[in-house]
């Protein structure tokens, strides 16, 4: 008897597999994954999986059938547009979300179609240096460089910042800023060493020059773009952020 080979479709990264390395699967800017099964949704339902957090990654790692693509590997907005296709392929494309109206401040439900969401519009020239960028702080003049985060960063910063709240209680202050930017800097003024870095983010770091480097991250940060445009209840066309919440696998009355 025949094996029975999956459907399978391809995903287009918004990174274009720009800022992968040439010998990474992830340089051809595509992924194949292949049609949710009931395998994928006892994943989903699995309660170890949900306390732990793991269960997006589990499932990801279930679905993507190109040979040598790991998690640990993706951006995160690379796996933002794997996530969105899986739930496409999965259950369809309409999402069914609560948007808060700024007219009214109620709750609305919005239907979106997950196939209007497109990824990023950014110039290739963008990234002609792959994964590593430099920037010079407005302020301090002071010289950086930087790359965007992969999803095994993200793990990192999840626990160092884990570690971090259990000798912050008496603070009350958790630095979720400083431990994602030391992450993110590879090098001041052409120094790369660790030390360096750290001190530089802990104590030399203007807020305005803080400010500024946030948004030549986002702007050269591939994604998926999740903006929406909600008419609200006086009729107004506002863009709104669409929320990923925990029910994005499990459409309403499923």
């Amino acid at each position: 008897m025949a094996e029975y080979q999956f459907p399978t479709e391809e995903v287009s990264l918004p990174s274009k597999g720009l800022l992968y390395p040439k010998d990474s699967p992830l340089s051809s800017g595509k992924v194949d994954i292949k049609y949710m099964t009931a395998k994928e949704e006892d994943i989903l339902t699995s309660p170890n999986l949900i306390k732990q957090g793991t269960v997006v990654d589990k499932l990801l790692e279930s679905v993507i059938v190109t040979e040598g693509v790991s998690i640990d590997d993706l951006l995160v907005g690379d796996k933002n547009a794997i996530m969105i296709a899986a739930r496409i392929l999965g259950y369809g494309k309409d999402y069914n979300v609560n948007i808060l109206d700024p007219d009214s401040g109620e709750e609305n439900a919005v239907v979106v179609d997950l196939t209007k969401l497109k990824n990023r519009e950014i110039s290739d020239k963008t990234y002609k240096n792959g994964n590593e960028f430099e920037f010079e702080l407005p302020n301090s003049k002071r010289k950086l460089t930087f790359k965007v985060l992969t999803q095994a960063d993200e793990k990192e910063i999840d626990s160092e910042l884990a570690g971090l709240a259990k000798i912050s209680k008496d603070t009350g202050v958790l630095p979720e800023t400083t431990t994602r930017f030391k992450k993110m800097i590879l090098s001041i003024d052409g120094d790369t060493k660790r030390a360096t870095i750290n001190k530089f983010v802990d104590n030399e770091f203007l807020s305005l020059d803080s400010k500024s480097f946030r948004k030549e991250v986002q702007k050269v940060t591939p994604d998926v773009n999740l903006i929406w445009e909600y008419a609200t209840d006086n009729g107004n066309i506002v863009d709104v952020s669409i929320p990923i919440t925990a029910e994005f696998f499990w459409p309403s009355g499923d």
